[in-house]
């Protein structure tokens, strides 16, 4: 493991908080000296189900923010929706609980080394990352604009946290009921055409990364993407998080999403094949 991820620790952290977030809860942990590899688009390997759980495999969690301020040292936060039985087992814990996890793991968000016109677009809880990249970009003198999206304004994670940490924040519910009505992904094009953004940065389901992809096809716009492929180990050993990736010769490899992701180039992700077994040819 020490090879595949350089920078990651095996580490008991305490929980210092946890706390409902409308659908979410918003956890966290107490990890030390740990938070100084961990950059935006990491994400954190734990041991769910305590002891004597059957569930055997790590479950992983997208890093929302880190910090080493404040009263607790070095913290890290997740946002975590209980919806399967790791996550349910994970939003249960209380106060002074302790959690086996490993982190940072993965691939992170590419920072840009001057300014430049940054859009972020959050599907859900998966913006929740979004957040620290968000303070990230603007320490680096960049415009940084957030759009939001889900189904339903329940589904819509802190959007007055998302207020303070960009220059422009929209939200956009497919019923109406926060924000615009309609899909994040339906006013990036005009923004395109207008040369109004230089790099897309986005989280969320599958379908919406590649509608994004699609959308700067043709573009100067660069698309990185925090895919949401499931993994069963997070560590590079099991395979099962593997997505179709080109080359720059266009060939085509199946590529881990916890090794090489979960960030990566948009226009490199052969989506047509994404569930697919790619052709093999002798």
């Amino acid at each position: 493991m020490a090879t595949i991820n350089k920078a990651s620790e095996h580490v008991i952290a305490t929980v210092v908080s946890n706390k409902r977030v409308g659908q979410y809860h918003q956890i966290l942990l107490n990890v030390g000296q740990m938070v100084n590899g961990c950059k935006p688009g990491n994400f954190v390997a734990i041991k769910v189900g305590g002891e004597n759980s059957r569930m055997v495999l790590r479950r992983a969690f997208a890093i929302s923010r880190v910090s080493l301020t404040g009263p607790y040292g070095g913290s890290m936060e997740l946002i975590v929706a209980p919806f399967g039985q790791g996550s349910k087992w994970l939003c249960s814990q209380v106060e002074g609980s302790t959690i086996d996890l490993i982190a940072p793991l993965g691939t992170a968000f590419g920072i840009p080394t001057e300014p430049v016109r940054a859009l972020l677009v959050g599907g859900g809880y998966g913006s929740a990352p979004l957040f620290g990249l968000a303070e990230v970009l603007k320490n680096r003198g960049c415009r940084v604009d957030m759009y939001l999206g889900a189904s339903t304004g329940a589904k819509i994670y802190a959007p007055m946290e998302g207020k303070r940490s960009v220059n422009v924040l929209k939200i956009y519910t497919e019923d109406g009921s926060m924000g615009e009505r309609g899909r994040v992904t339906e006013p990036i094009p005009a923004l395109i055409a207008d040369g109004l953004v230089d790099v897309i940065y986005s989280c969320g389901p599958m379908p919406m990364l590649r509608a994004i992809s699609e959308l700067v096809l043709g573009s100067d716009v660069v698309h990185q993407c925090a895919v949401e492929e499931s993994m069963a180990c997070g560590v590079g050993i099991c395979m099962t998080c593997v997505l179709p990736v080109s080359d720059s010769d266009g060939n085509v490899s199946m590529k881990r999403s916890c090794i090489d992701g979960p960030v990566m180039d948009g226009s490199k992700v052969v989506w047509d094949l994404v569930g697919k077994v790619p052709e093999v040819h002798a």
